[in-house]
């Protein structure tokens, strides 16, 4: 994983269009690129971390690795986000098991997985607003 960061003055995510306005800047890439942005129990956003997939098509999500930076971070929750670089933002059955196995996992640290985003030419697709989350 590249490109960890933690953030001097966190502002809040307080609803999926903040969080989309965060990860806009994944629409342009040209291939998958997931974010995850570290939230405290504000949902302020303590830091934040973006990987490559290695793949044009697919999701290769590095459990361990969010898990790790979460509790680096002393994040209560985790909002990730990833772009389809098709533009099409529906979820495919790959991104919604991904966001299960996610969610699982910081379940087991007591942490929330808040909310996935789908960012893609075509719109933002909310994991939470589809009650997928």
């Amino acid at each position: 994983m590249v490109g960890l960061e933690a953030l001097e003055a966190p502002h809040r995510l307080a609803d999926p269009a903040a969080a989309g306005a965060l990860f806009a800047c994944l629409v342009d890439e040209a291939t998958e690129v997931m974010a995850f942005a570290y939230l405290n129990g504000d949902q302020r956003v303590l830091g934040m971390r973006h990987t490559r997939s290695g793949a044009v098509d697919r999701l290769v999500l590095p459990i361990r690795d969010v898990a790790a930076d979460a509790l680096a971070f002393g994040a209560a929750a985790v909002v990730m986000a990833h772009n389809h670089p098709s533009g099409d933002p529906t979820p495919s059955v790959a991104d919604r098991e991904a966001t299960r196995l996610l969610a699982r996992a910081l379940a087991t640290l007591e942490m929330r997985l808040l909310d996935h985003l789908i960012v893609a030419r075509d719109g933002i697709t909310s994991f939470r607003r589809l009650g997928l989350l």
